[in-house]
């Protein structure tokens, strides 16, 4: 499925079909991204069915603020059986912060804006991805990952993660929805 634009507005579309491909495909593991918990309420109806780990940004990702994603939602998430995640970004992180003081370019850079050329949301899906892995929240095997452009939920990708020391055995075996680019 490619969507006209970006954002929020599919978030409804994502989440169907993410679940409905779940079903068909007979996967059980789906990671999405939430920086405000929106995508993840979003989720919550479904969040016995499946193994469902929100990823949302690192605490002082934004310097003003301990964390994007209140207590209070971060509760109604676990409350409804959604794991949650919020550590740094694998794909920036550490590299970032170096970047933007030294002006150099970096490798996990590199691939994470290689990713985005096929849209930032394929991008977050396999850093999040990676992310939950890596902590123990997924499995290894055949997962759907859930990202977006800014705000919302436009992207989902069936992928087998590998842990973040492992990243270039990462495998995206299809993607189901994403912005087009036209």
């Amino acid at each position: 499925m490619i969507f006209a634009q970006t954002g929020t507005e599919n978030t409804t579309a994502t989440v169907e079909l993410v679940v409905k491909t779940a079903r068909e495909k007979g996967i059980k593991q789906i990671v999405i991204a939430s920086t405000a918990g929106t995508v993840g309420k979003a989720f919550l109806p479904y969040a016995r069915e499946f193994h469902i780990v929100c990823v949302g940004h690192a605490y002082y990702f934004r310097p003003e603020t301990p964390n994007t994603m209140s207590d209070e939602t971060q509760q109604e998430l676990r409350d409804g059986g959604i794991h949650l995640f919020f550590g740094s970004h694998v794909l920036s992180g550490v590299e970032r912060g170096l970047s933007s003081k030294m002006q150099g370019v970096y490798p996990a850079e590199l691939m994470a804006h290689t990713l985005r050329m096929f849209g930032a949301g394929t991008k977050v899906g396999v850093e999040c991805a990676v992310m939950a892995l890596d902590a123990g929240l997924i499995q290894p095997g055949p997962t759907i990952s859930v990202g977006g452009t800014g705000r919302g939920a436009d992207t989902a990708i069936i992928l087998s993660p590998a842990s973040a020391s492992r990243i270039l055995d990462t495998k995206i075996h299809e993607i189901l929805c994403k912005p087009g680019f036209y």
